[in-house]
């Protein structure tokens, strides 16, 4: 683990285990330490970057190595989508039947309607319904033209390859839909706090991120209930794991966290817990 500045442009004006779950002293440990714990207890691979704005300290562990994105890939096609304008956020797709994704807890109910690519990417974002991310990739091209977009914004390592469930393999050594901390935590950066994205998009993407629904376990179970959450979350194969997001402390810049678990047996219950630990950790070293 190491702890340093990030040398990116800042863009903001700017171990017990239980029967269920582990259980991590994350008010006296550092992030370090938790990290490592964190390791240690699930037999994982465990990967973050984390970067308070204000002050520019900066916290990393396995921040160069590939992680599985899973569904935090979603984020990315969201802002590929808004980077292509009103004319493609206007566009439709019709929801057939053979579209549905085993996880299409909107969708599946509307089978046979035509729905806007904002409204997907809506959907998408607040349920990680698997069905509407799959339509909005085939209404821009693919996920080749994800990556072609994070090309563009200077992202050289993040990369999606696939669609929706294929995308969540995370076979270790497979680099396809993966991405590093490091990168995809300046690619955050850049997206939500920075001008890579207009003004009216930069806030929809934050409007959407912090809509999610099925975050509540991780980050948002650690940092106090008084600091907004933007976030998406991601899990997969292998004990894949993830969530990307920035965060604002009352009275305090934007904090900017990506964490990624994978190679574990650990159960989702446990990978949550693990999460909501680091989260924990972060608010008492950015409070502190």
């Amino acid at each position: 683990m190491t702890r340093s500045a990030l040398l990116i442009p800042l863009t903001t004006a700017a171990i017990a285990l239980n029967a269920i779950s582990p259980v991590y002293a994350s008010d006296t440990h550092s992030i370090d330490d938790t990290v490592k714990q964190v390791e240690t207890t699930l037999g994982a691979k465990v990967g973050i970057a984390v970067l308070d704005t204000g002050s520019q300290r900066a916290w990393f562990h396995r921040a160069d190595d590939r992680f599985p994105m899973a569904s935090t890939s979603k984020a990315l096609t969201c802002a590929a989508l808004l980077d292509k304008g009103q004319s493609f956020m206007n566009k439709e797709a019709l929801i057939k039947k053979a579209d549905l994704d085993e996880y299409a807890p909107v969708t599946s109910g509307i089978v046979g309607k035509k729905v806007s690519a904002a409204d997907l990417c809506s959907i998408t974002m607040r349920t990680s319904d698997n069905t509407a991310v799959n339509k909005v990739l085939e209404i821009l091209g693919g996920p080749q033209a994800v990556t072609a977009y994070l090309r563009k914004t200077g992202d050289n390592i993040t990369r999606l390859d696939r669609n929706e469930p294929d995308l969540n393999e995370g076979t270790p050594g497979d680099v396809r839909d993966t991405t590093t901390p490091r990168a995809i935590l300046e690619t955050l950066n850049k997206l939500v706090l920075g001008p890579t994205l207009g003004s009216d998009e930069r806030k929809q993407l934050t409007t959407w991120l912090e809509s999610n629904e099925v975050g509540d376990p991780l980050l948002r179970a650690g940092v106090p209930s008084d600091w907004r959450v933007a976030d998406r979350t991601g899990a997969g194969g292998n004990g894949t794991r993830g969530v990307i997001a920035v965060m604002w402390p009352p009275k305090h810049a934007p904090i900017i966290a990506a964490i990624y678990i994978t190679q574990t047996k650990a159960t989702m219950e446990e990978r949550n817990a693990a999460i909501a630990s680091i989260g924990k950790a972060i608010a008492a070293e950015v409070l502190e």
